[in-house]
């Protein structure tokens, strides 16, 4: 599932693929943002992904996004 998550002050937003469940990512980022704690997720790789909970302006949590190879027509 695709995770984007823009943060305050930055240019650029943070996209990552996961195979964490989206309630799962969005109770870490509730909690994240209620606390003001570090939001810590991880990737389909492996690859660990920590943002301020405090500086989060919004998170989009997407569907699962296999099979996206190639020119598409919607």
């Amino acid at each position: 599932m695709e995770i984007r998550i823009n943060v305050q002050d930055a240019s650029r937003e943070i996209v990552l693929e996961s195979n964490q469940t989206p309630d799962d990512v969005a109770k870490l980022i509730n909690k994240a943002v209620e606390s003001g704690e570090i939001l810590t997720l991880v990737d389909e790789k492996g690859r660990r992904v920590i943002v301020p909970g405090g500086k989060i302006a919004f998170v989009e949590i997407g569907a699962n996004s296999a099979g996206r190879v190639g020119f598409a027509t919607d």
